[in-house]
């Protein structure tokens, strides 16, 4: 059996993924090989598959554990006893800053993610819709209870918003003229605008 851990007590799992996405960040996806990634982990190609199947798993999993990470959020945001307008603002501004802190695997993904599986892709595109469809919720609460204005349906606010987020790996830097909360700011203002009735 392959060891959980290196010296200083990270698990290989974790290894693996901070290799992977660092190559896949670098190099791209389909120029990066299994041999490279487990050279840069310090582990074996066995260990690699006993945690991960195949590559395309690894792809899957640097997208998932953010994705994941989101998701808990938004529902903490979602079931907060907060005025809906709180909620959403908190839930939209959070996406952006937990992109903007997972930026190469966000830029991964969202370049290789025709890489995966269909099973896998078929996977992912579930995930990302209940993410959506949980925002998109918030939005058909607000408009329900005449807090936002039903002038543009849900579906295009919630299109909007991500298509800002999605698109954050093509322009942002750490080292830019704003912070990962400015930008989250100002986003979710500009959401929440869209909605004043």
């Amino acid at each position: 059996m392959p060891r959980t851990t290196d010296g200083d007590g990270t698990p290989v799992p974790q290894r693996l993924l901070a290799a992977a996405t660092r190559l896949f960040a670098e190099q791209g996806y389909d120029r990066t090989s299994v041999q490279e990634i487990v050279e840069a982990a310090g582990v074996t190609k066995g260990a690699l598959y006993h945690y991960f199947g195949s590559k395309d798993d690894l792809l899957h999993e640097v997208y998932a554990r953010v994705l994941r990470v989101q998701q808990e959020r938004l529902d903490a945001f979602a079931n907060a006893d907060a005025p809906v307008e709180e909620r959403l603002r908190r839930a939209a501004a959070d996406v952006v800053v937990t992109t903007i802190e997972n930026l190469d695997d966000a830029m991964i993904f969202f370049r290789s993610m025709h890489h995966l599986s269909p099973e896998k892709n078929k996977q992912v595109r579930a995930e990302r819709r209940r993410y959506h469809e949980r925002f998109r919720a918030l939005i058909e609460e607000g408009q329900e209870a005449g807090v936002f204005s039903r002038a543009t349906s849900a579906d295009l606010v919630v299109d909007y918003h991500f298509g800002s987020v999605h698109h954050l790996s093509t322009w942002y830097s750490p080292e830019g003229p704003m912070s990962s909360t400015e930008v989250a700011e100002q986003l979710a203002d500009l959401l929440l605008r869209a909605l004043r009735p």
